[in-house]
This record gives structure tokens, sequence and C-alpha cells, in this order.
């Protein structure tokens, strides 16, 4: 039941090229930036990821795409991404972009056995007709178009079919962690964690504060052990590294 391995390294060794991976945060809050460095370090490549965003600021899952290591991203937020935006607009890259909700669901479907649901969300649009570019030829024309996705009526209205989403492994950070895998994340950092950590069939947890078992309340877990296989506990230096996206000061 100790899952507790001694370093990020370690937790990822079996990580291979061409991977999937669910990874959590969204922006700068709540992103594995230690187990992403240690994927980084391994040299793997070929990646296939799921996650809200491809980084910010040259940090989280940033620091793969700008090395090139990543594939294929499913998400649904560039953002202020320069070069997720440059790598895909020139073809080097594909992107699946989906609605936040339906990103949201489609994880904690693959992490409930659900293998697919209906959903409005994307109804009328290319979402559902397909013909969203996947990947670009580098030269303004779409190689790679979504195809058409299953849609049905239901007392009236009408729902497209959402598959859910598994992956190899997930990378996730929370704020405590016990050594059974029992998680609690922070404020907003509990966004897409629990989630990507459903996804995974191998999940990687870093916490920012290591507890014994029986330390954390039952009733204030996010996440039970069941979902997670293996934890790494920050440095008190990890777990301070906290960037602020943007700042705004006023007189």
């Amino acid at each position: 039941m100790d899952k507790v391995v001694a370093s990020a390294a370690e937790a990822v060794a079996d990580v291979r090229d061409g991977a999937s991976l669910a990874v959590g945060g969204f922006g700068l809050c709540g992103v594995p930036n230690t187990l992403i460095q240690a994927v980084y370090d391994s040299g793997v490549g070929d990646l296939s990821v799921v996650s809200n965003n491809c980084g910010a600021m040259e940090s989280g899952l940033a620091v793969l795409l700008a090395a090139h290591r990543i594939r294929r991203v499913t998400g649904s937020y560039i953002g202020a991404n320069k070069e997720f935006a440059r790598q895909y607009l020139a073809g080097e890259i594909e992107v699946e972009m989906i609605p936040q909700g339906t990103l949201a669901e489609r994880l904690r479907a693959g992490g409930a056995g659900i293998p697919a649901f209906y959903t409005p969300a994307g109804v009328g649009t290319q979402v559902a007709a397909g013909g969203l570019p996947w990947r670009y030829d580098g030269r303004g024309g779409v190689a790679v178009a979504s195809p058409p996705k299953e849609v049905r009526e239901f007392d009236g209205r009408h729902y497209v079919l959402e598959h859910g989403i598994t992956c190899d492994f997930a990378l996730v950070r929370a704020a405590r962690g016990d050594r059974h895998g029992n998680l609690v994340f922070a404020k907003s950092a509990r966004n897409f964690n629990p989630l990507a950590a459903m996804a995974g069939r191998i999940t990687v947890a870093e916490v920012e504060e290591l507890v014994e078992p029986g330390e954390l309340d039952p009733d204030q877990v996010h996440l039970p052990g069941v979902f997670v296989q293996r934890v790494v506990a920050l440095t008190p230096e990890q777990a301070a590294d906290k960037r602020i996206e943007k700042r705004t000061v006023r007189a």
C-alpha cells in the first residue's frame, strides 16, 4: 500500500516514446512541473497529451512542447502560448480542440469506465459536424480534419456523442497526499487534476506535503488512493515554486 517512490525520475521511468499522458492543471495552477521535467529529462518523445492547455510562460507542458516532444494535444485552450499556436499552424503538431466542459467530462467518464456519453455542447457546430482542423499542412491547408460525430435526439433536444478518455499515464499535483495515494487539492488547483488522475492507467502524483495514512480526514479527501499508483514527495523548494502568470498593480 505504500505508493511513495524515491524520485520523480523513478516515478516516470517507464514512460516510453509514443505514450499518452493526461496532465492536470490550468495555466500555471496545479501543474505537475516536477514530473513534467522528469519526463523531459528522460528524453522520451512522440507523446500524445490530454490537458486543458499546453503550458504557459515556458513552464509545464511548454517544456516538452518547445523540445518538439509532443505529437498530439487534446485540449480546450491555447491561450497566450505563442509556440503552441505556431506549431499548430505550421503543421508540426496535431491538436484536437474541444469544449472545456466536454474535456472534463470525457476524462471523468474514462476514469469511471463509461465509454461514451451524449452532451448538447457542440451541437450545430463543427464539433458535431466535423471539419475542425486537427493538423495543418504548413501551407495554409488542412491535412487532417475532425470526423463527424453521432447526433441523437432526446426529448426534443439534440445531443452529440463524445467518447471517454483514458491514457497510459496521468501526471497530477496535489497539496497533500498520504502513502496510500489519497489526495487533497488546494482551491483552484482542484480543476483538472482529479479528472486527469482518474483517466490514467498509471497515475503519478507529486504532493507538496506527504502525510502518513490516517492523517487525512476521509471527508476531506478529493481523490481516493484507488486512482493513484505512485506518489512523489516534493522538496520544500519544489513545493514553493508557484509562478504568477499575470500581475496587476493599482495605485
